[in-house]
């Protein structure tokens, strides 16, 4: 083998090595191997998302297209379309620190439907990373695995790790419950004490619904340039 042949080998084995070491791999609880990004810095992309509610001030959250490239793309392409304008934060538990948003079924007046609805492209599958969820971060919500005997249409934990669309939650401290096994796309740099607020606003009897709609003006893209870096 002459110097540029080994030269060529050489550097594929290193890209290997690279590749090997920023992913690894478990077995989730029905089997099936999934794959997880390890080691992974967060970079943050060029835009960030600005919420705006009615009531509650902003909420500014930086994206991590290197992290869950295709959540990243769904989710600006959802502002793009301003297709979360007018929803609200459907969900919000104090006890478990977290709001949920992102339902187009949100805008009616029926609770009922609340956290069922979807954008009118196909399911993001899962993409997922070691970063941990820590106060702020933004994950994507996703549906559920049904219980044994669900019957029909029913779906396993596989499936639901491949069923992000357009919701998504924050959670306001440290869930490691969630870590590597929901999507992690983003985390909130500003207005972290207006989601606090919505958190703890007051509830319907019995569940995690607000007892008055916390709306979502609009969700739009601006530079993350113009907001202050802010420590790993």
């Amino acid at each position: 083998m002459n110097s540029r042949s080994t030269a060529i080998v050489c550097a594929i084995a290193f890209a290997l090595t690279l590749s090997a070491c920023n992913q690894s791999k478990r077995t989730g609880t029905d089997d099936e191997t999934v794959t997880i990004k390890t080691d992974v810095k967060p970079i943050a992309d060029a835009k960030v998302a600005v919420i705006e509610t009615e009531d509650f001030g902003e909420i500014v959250i930086e994206l991590y297209p290197n992290v869950a490239p295709q959540m990243v793309e769904r989710f600006k392409k959802l502002v793009h379309e301003g297709f979360y304008d007018g929803t609200t934060f459907h969900r919000i538990n104090a006890d478990s620190a977290l709001i949920q948003g992102g339902d187009p079924l949100s805008r009616d007046n029926n609770p009922d439907n609340d956290g069922t609805g979807d954008s009118p492209y196909p399911n993001v599958p899962g993409e997922f990373s070691d970063l941990p969820f820590e106060r702020g971060s933004v994950g994507a919500a996703r549906r559920e695995a049904n219980p044994p005997g669900a019957g029909e249409g029913g779906q396993t934990e596989a499936m639901a790790r491949n069923t992000a669309n357009c919701q998504f939650f924050i959670t306001l401290r440290r869930e490691p419950d969630y870590d590597e096994d929901y999507t992690l796309f983003g985390r909130i740099i500003a207005g972290l004490g207006n989601a606090e607020i919505i958190m703890r606003a007051p509830v319907a009897p019995d569940s995690e619904t607000p007892a008055e709609k916390i709306t979502i003006k609009r969700i739009t893209l601006k530079d993350r340039a113009k907001y202050p870096p802010v420590t790993q």
